[in-house]
C-alpha cells in the first residue's frame, strides 16, 4: 500500500504561516523517511490550506494526490491519503467545512485512492506539553491563554481545560471574554506580573495584532510588566506530535 500525507492550515494572506507549514512539511517528511526508510518520502508529504488559496480545497486535494500517487495509481484501494487538519479549535472548520471538501475530493477520486481525515492536532493529548513548556520558560504570576475562539457552541471547551491544566486563565481574540477584559480582572486580583500566551500555530497578522494590543495595554496599566510568549511554531516537537495523528 503507498499512503501520502497532507498537512491542512487555515491559509493566510500574510506569508509568514506557509513558510512555517512547508517547514513543518519538511520536517514529518524527515519522521517519515526515518521511520519508513522511503527515499521519495519529499513527494509523499504536502500543504493545503483552507482559505486564501486560488484553489478550493477539493481540488488542493485531487492535485496532491495526483502528484503523490502519480496519474496511474496502483490497483484499487492501495493508495491511501491522509489529511491532518492542523486546527487548533473543533471549530465549524474542523467539524463542518473540512469533512464537506474532503467528501467532494473523495468523490472525484472514486476507488482509487482512500482518503482519510485524521484528528484535528488540537485534539493532541500532548499538546498541552509544549504549551506547558513555553510557560516554564517565562517567569509571571499569572498566565492568559489567548485563543481566536469559534462561533460554534462547545468549542471553547477545549480551550478552557488547557487554561485550566497550565494553570491560566483563557481570553479570545474573536469574542469574550476579551484579552482587555481577562487583563483588568487580573489586575483588580493584585497581579503585577501577567504574561500571554497566544494559542495559535504560528506568527501572523494576528499575532502582530495582539503585540500591538498589549503595547496598549501597557499604557492603560502601567504599573503591570506584560509579558508575550510566541506562538506555537514550526518546531521538531510539534512535528512529533502531527506524525503521531498519521501514524495512528
Amino acid at each position: 500500500m503507498s499512503s501520502a500525507y497532507l498537512l491542512l492550515s487555515h491559509g493566510s494572506r500574510d506569508p509568514r504561516p506557509e513558510i512555517a507549514m512547508q517547514q513543518l512539511a519538511r520536517l514529518v517528511c524527515h519522521k517519515l523517511s526515518k521511520n519508513h526508510n522511503s527515499v521519495n518520502s519529499e513527494h509523499l508529504v504536502g500543504i493545503a490550506a483552507l482559505e486564501m488559496n486560488p484553489q478550493p480545497l477539493h481540488e488542493q486535494i485531487q492535485e496532491f494526490a495526483k502528484s503523490a500517487f502519480g496519474d496511474c495509481p496502483l490497483s484499487q484501494n492501495e493508495n491511501r491519503l491522509k489529511i491532518v487538519p492542523l486546527f487548533l479549535l473543533p471549530g465549524v472548520h474542523v467539524m463542518t467545512d473540512i469533512p464537506a471538501e474532503v467528501a467532494l475530493a473523495q468523490q472525484a477520486a472514486g476507488q482509487d485512492i482512500i482518503i482519510e481525515l485524521q484528528p484535528y492536532l488540537g485534539s493532541h493529548p500532548n499538546l498541552e506539553k509544549l504549551l506547558a513548556k513555553q510557560i516554564a520558560a517565562m517567569k509571571a504570576e499569572a498566565w492568559i491563554l489567548l485563543a481566536h475562539g469559534s462561533r460554534r457552541p462547545g468549542s471553547k471547551e477545549t480551550v478552557e481545560a488547557i487554561a485550566a491544566s497550565l494553570p491560566a486563565v483563557a481570553a479570545y481574540w474573536a469574542g469574550p471574554p476579551s484579552l482587555e477584559s481577562r487583563v483588568k480582572e487580573l489586575v483588580d486580583a493584585g497581579y503585577r506580573e501577567i504574561a500571554i500566551l497566544p494559542y495559535f500555530l504560528f506568527a501572523g497578522g494576528i499575532t502582530d495584532a495582539i503585540a500591538t494590543s498589549i503595547e496598549e495595554l501597557k499604557l492603560q496599566f502601567s504599573a503591570v510588566n506584560f509579558q508575550l510568549a510566541e506562538p506555537l511554531g514550526a518546531s521538531a516537537e510539534l512535528a512529533e506530535l502531527i506524525w503521531d495523528l498519521i501514524d495512528r
